[in-house]
């Protein structure tokens, strides 16, 4: 076994989430070798009923959210059921839920409850919009957040209306997870538990750290085209090949910009691209350089330039890449499912893939020697 899928052996996890950003978030714990329970209602998580199924009959999406959890169905409405519940909260290292706010405190197992039974609880609430403000109890998804964040607003003018995969919902899982490591790390030392109010809608903003920045200090927002991150730069960009199809380049900085410009014979593109954005004359010109160049011929001309440039492939084509296949994170499960795991080696070992969910009616599994 990887060291990677030991690292939280002995934590119990107490999963009550829905859709992708929650059962995200408890995937990448149980990566990590933490015993997942995932409290379903009467009827299940809707995500089984979304997305493509497998020759079984299966829900692909849910189960592979779900790879390495055991699932138990229980109606916390129902008083034996709740009790059944917090009995299993005495147990948790942790408790994961992304119910609207005042959901759990109309079932009766709010923060002030939980934390009377097990004051070492780490919860960590994830919401679309988080425990308070004007839109805490709305509804949302993936667009909604990107597009009230401002980061619609410069891709194409505004007219991109989604973003694949889901930006905020990866974004606020991974947090999610930093924010457990965190507040576990710290009962380590003090004992005491947390309540962890994430955002989804919060999510976004850290990831604009340059253009928060940058508004902060010239009080104006970024337009579309107007930055290289969103098209503005000759130098990073998507451009047609004449073949219809397209490659990146993505050549930010003097020295990989210089690269591109003496693969290509144009030293005097160099300096232009050195100019304030949107390069709109500049970007032309290479729309019709590259509409010049099949897709093949662009590729044996500047990848071996360096100057960070790719052919923009489908995925199944990226899976069956030389590159995928030497870093090993992305492989079958011994039942046959293609699995993409956690993205990183220890000790020059990649992890081991998941095991399929599970159901079960009972609770944790005993705990490690010692945990």
């Amino acid at each position: 076994m990887s060291r990677l899928n030991t690292w939280l052996s002995g934590v119990r996890v107490l999963d009550l989430s829905r859709y992708l950003p929650g059962p995200m978030a408890t995937l990448l714990l149980a990566d990590f070798g933490a015993d997942v329970l995932k409290i379903e209602g009467p009827d299940g998580d809707e995500m089984q009923h979304l997305g493509p199924r497998d020759a079984a009959g299966h829900p692909l999406f849910y189960r592979a959210l779900n790879a390495g959890k055991h699932v138990r169905r229980m109606n916390l409405k129902d008083p034996a059921a709740r009790e059944t519940f917090l009995a299993l909260v005495a147990e948790a290292d942790v408790l994961i839920e992304t119910f609207r706010p005042g959901v759990m405190q109309r079932l009766g197992i709010d923060h002030p409850v939980l934390a009377a039974i097990n004051p070492g609880l780490v919860w960590c609430s994830l919401s679309g919009y988080g425990a308070d403000g004007p839109l805490a109890g709305h509804s949302g998804h993936d667009a909604n957040y990107l597009a009230q964040a401002g980061v619609l607003h410069r891709q194409a003018g505004g007219q991109a209306g989604y973003f694949d995969p889901p930006v905020a919902d990866h974004a606020g899982a991974l947090y999610a997870v930093i924010a457990i490591l965190g507040a576990l790390r710290a009962r380590d030392r003090d004992g005491r538990g947390a309540h962890l109010d994430l955002s989804l809608a919060d999510s976004i903003m850290p990831l604009q750290t340059f253009q928060v920045a940058d508004f902060g200090e010239r009080g104006v927002a970024y337009q579309p085209d107007e930055m290289y991150l969103n098209g503005g730069a000759a130098w990073y960009r998507v451009y047609r090949t004449a073949d219809g199809r397209h490659v990146v380049l993505g050549a930010a900085g003097d020295k990989f910009w210089r690269n591109f410009c003496a693969a290509a014979g144009r030293m005097d593109w160099f300096e232009r691209g050195n100019a304030p954005t949107p390069h709109r004359a500049l970007i032309a010109e290479l729309e019709a350089y590259f509409a010049s160049l099949t897709q093949a011929e662009a590729e044996a001309r500047f990848v071996p330039a360096d100057c960070c440039f790719s052919a923009v492939v489908p995925l199944d084509v990226a899976l069956d890449s030389a590159q995928v296949r030497a870093r090993g994170l992305v492989r079958r499960a011994p039942d046959g499912a293609l699995q993409a795991l956690f993205p990183a080696r220890v000790d020059n070992e990649p992890p081991d893939s998941r095991a399929p969910v599970a159901t079960t009616d009972a609770g944790f599994k005993p705990r490690l020697k010692g945990a």
